[in-house]
């Protein structure tokens, strides 16, 4: 007797809702494992970093402020793998956004300006990240080429370009030598939402993208593209849509929410450019989309929890003495579990004789 996978025929509609909560669930218990491995009591530590960041409005402000450039690059990316494009360089779009904005808040830096200045770096961000993703949109659409090694790849481009940057041209000459620009100016930052905290006007922005790009997913010829581009690409081309210019358009718009993101990040919680920009966000990304069933909805759901591992990571290496790594192990199981149930929405185990597979 072996086991064996075998596609279903239909898939059942509940599946589809039970697989990231069963996903969250595994994930939780296999880090109860590991908190008792290095000798830290589960319960406590599962409460340090799934409770304590919620136990608050300072740590609400805190979880929202994680989570803005997560909703912004999970959303971008929830179009690309929906018409069946994997953009993989996110973190490198964001990099890419940042340095394009903060060229705007750095030339008006000290000089008389007005309110157009934060809406330019905005723009300018979006601009960056999303002539990044444009390069391996182009390389697929013109001649076939992997874009998930090329957006990949060019990750290490823009933040090698990052580093040049914040260690020369655009070093703060009174920054004691710090490779970090000069702070913003005042008029180049994100607006706060309430008098105290570091809630920015960036998450009600963010919130609306999701909601704009459900609408169009959902409502609009233009998701009915996408959707058809990657679920059935015969029947996309027979309908007279372009998968190339699909391809274009959804690394472009991709690209530019996660410049967007970017160029947020540094204009909001961060106030100036320095080489820690992102600690990862660009590819925590691509578990928000997965585990939001690449929905904008669901992302902008996901991206919550997962801002929650951020704040939590923070929480736990300070009470608990738990290295800030152990995020990352917990981001990495999610992405494992999602992955793993996902593959029982498509195919279920049966146990068979060997005589029978014979």
């Amino acid at each position: 007797m072996r086991l064996i996978l075998e596609k279903r025929e239909t898939s059942p509609a509940w599946l589809s809702v039970a697989s990231p909560v069963i996903a969250i669930l595994l994930t939780l218990c296999a880090g109860a494992i590991l908190f008792a491995v290095i000798g830290k009591n589960p319960v406590t530590a599962l409460r340090v970093y799934f409770l304590d960041p919620l136990s608050d409005g300072w740590a609400l402000q805190e979880l929202a402020v994680k989570a803005t450039p997560l909703i912004l690059i999970g959303v971008g990316l929830t179009l690309c793998y929906r018409s069946n494009n994997w953009n993989i360089g996110a973190e490198g779009q964001l990099v890419m956004g940042a340095v394009f904005g903060s060229w705007v808040a750095l030339s008006t830096h000290g000089v008389a300006h007005g309110a157009w200045v934060l809406p330019a770096m905005l723009g300018m961000g979006a601009l960056g990240g999303a002539l990044l993703a444009l390069v391996p949109a182009i390389l697929k659409a013109r001649f076939q080429v992997n874009e998930i090694l090329t957006s990949l790849m060019l990750v290490y481009v823009a933040e090698l370009t990052l580093d040049y940057l914040v260690r020369g041209r655009w070093r703060d000459p009174k920054g004691f030598n710090f490779p970090q620009s000069v702070n913003f100016d005042p008029q180049a930052t994100m607006p706060l939402l309430f008098g105290e905290g570091r809630l920015h006007v960036g998450f009600a922005l963010a919130v609306l993208v999701a909601l704009v790009a459900a609408f169009v997913l959902a409502r609009t010829l233009k998701g009915f593209e996408i959707r058809l581009v990657g679920e059935a690409p015969r029947a996309a081309r027979f309908a007279g849509f372009d998968d190339r210019r699909t391809t274009l358009f959804v690394f472009a718009v991709s690209g530019a929410l996660a410049g967007l993101a970017g160029i947020i990040e540094v204009a909001g919680p961060i106030g100036q450019l320095q080489p820690s920009i992102s600690p990862g966000y660009g590819f925590t990304a691509i578990i928000v989309a997965f585990l939001g069933r690449l929905n904008p909805i669901g992302a902008l759901i996901a991206a919550l929890f997962l801002a929650l591992t951020f704040i939590g990571g923070e929480n736990a290496q300070i009470a608990l003495k738990i290295p800030l790594d152990v995020t990352r192990v917990f981001q990495g199981l999610l992405l494992f579990f999602v992955l793993g149930c996902d593959s029982f929405i498509l195919y279920r185990l049966r146990l068979v004789s060997r005589e029978g597979l014979a």
